[in-house]
């Protein structure tokens, strides 16, 4: 008798995680940017600090490149040199706006129907320097389309990380000294 419940059950949790997986979600005290440019955004940033995760663990030297492609979602094209295995690492993915294409509230895959948050919380007006969150508070990256960063600049935007609830504590510094 029970044996009958265990496939319909199997099934509706599937599609409850398929459907969990394919959205975006945004941490709960911050706000995407709105009136946002994704074609100011395309093109290559560095990334100058991050909240470690298993899949950047060890990299430095991360950069991001944005561009279109011809279905008209973001191509993310995110490399890092990877110092303990002495070689550079690679990943290619692709973003969807959540909403509207002027709200800096985005989902990125790298894994086929697998999508996470991704959120421009603060960019500055020339789109040189960006405050970027997953969907937790346990994602936060802070990039700039040079190796570095006014320290000014970098202070407002981890307070900014701050008042959202990130322990700005745990950042890891990037180190950009690869070509």
């Amino acid at each position: 008798m029970k044996n009958r419940y265990i496939a319909p059950v199997a099934i509706g949790v599937g599609i409850a995680f398929l459907l969990y997986s394919c959205g975006a979600t945004i941490p709960k005290k911050a706000t995407a940017v709105q009136n946002f440019n994704k074609s100011k955004y395309l093109g290559k940033w560095y990334e100058i600090a991050r909240l470690d995760f298993k899949y950047e663990k060890g990299l430095n030297n991360v950069t991001a490149e944005y561009s279109l492609n011809d279905n008209g979602t973001i191509k993310v094209d995110n490399k890092g040199y990877n110092v303990k295995k002495d070689k550079w690492e690679q990943s290619i993915g692709k973003a969807k706006f959540v909403t509207k294409d002027n709200v800096g509230m985005l989902k990125v895959s790298f894994f086929g129907p697998f999508y996470s948050g991704y959120n421009v919380l603060a960019i500055d007006p020339d789109y040189k320097y960006a405050l970027v969150s997953g969907e937790s508070l346990q994602y936060l990256w802070l990039l700039s389309r040079a190796t570095s960063i006014p320290e000014n600049i970098k202070l407002d935007y981890l307070r900014k990380a701050q008042e959202i609830g990130y322990d700005t504590s745990e950042l890891v510094l990037v180190k950009h000294d690869r070509n």
